[in-house]
């Protein structure tokens, strides 16, 4: 989809460079800014997404608390069974 809006920014630029008329000139001009920046908006916002981490496998902080309590009375355990 950015690769599109890329499209009608250089089509819209196309339109400035032969339009003899000021309205249009400056509405095209406004136009391929526009589509420019939403479709650089739109490839940093795929990047972002791709190096993300999925939400659903991110642990709420009770069950932090319950892994962290089970690791500490794991660690208390194991240097006595070690010894033994």
């Amino acid at each position: 989809m950015p690769w599109l809006m890329f499209l009608f920014a250089v089509a819209a630029l196309l339109v400035a460079f032969k339009t003899t008329s000021v309205a249009l000139l400056l509405a095209s001009l406004l136009a391929a800014l526009v589509l420019t920046v939403a479709g650089v908006m739109q490839l940093l916002a795929r990047r972002i997404d791709s190096r993300s981490r999925d939400a659903g496998l991110m642990l709420d902080p009770e069950e932090l608390r319950r892994l962290r309590e089970q690791a500490d009375a794991r660690a208390q355990v194991e240097p006595f069974d070690r010894a033994g």
